[in-house]
């Protein structure tokens, strides 16, 4: 399943996410820090959406929100 999410509050304007059977393949931050957005889609890279959720999710940056935070509000909008 790919996945294409409008952010709202974060340096990335769009996040894209190759999810299969329930693990994250591959994600691409558009725009936002390319060392830290580079970093978080290494490190969730072959982890099961449900636990990048958890990791992930209410981490704040700008505001109460960051690029972590979108991914995994981006996930949890997927499930």
């Amino acid at each position: 399943m790919r996945i294409s999410y409008q952010t709202s509050g974060s340096c990335a304007s769009r996040i894209e996410i190759e999810v299969d059977n329930g693990v994250i393949v591959a994600t691409e931050f558009i725009d936002g820090c390319a060392g830290n957005t580079q970093a978080v889609s290494a490190l969730v890279r072959g982890m099961q959406v449900s636990e990048a959720i958890t990791r992930l999710k209410g981490i704040a940056c700008q505001g109460d929100t960051s690029c972590p935070d979108q991914l995994a509000r981006a996930l949890e909008q997927a499930l």
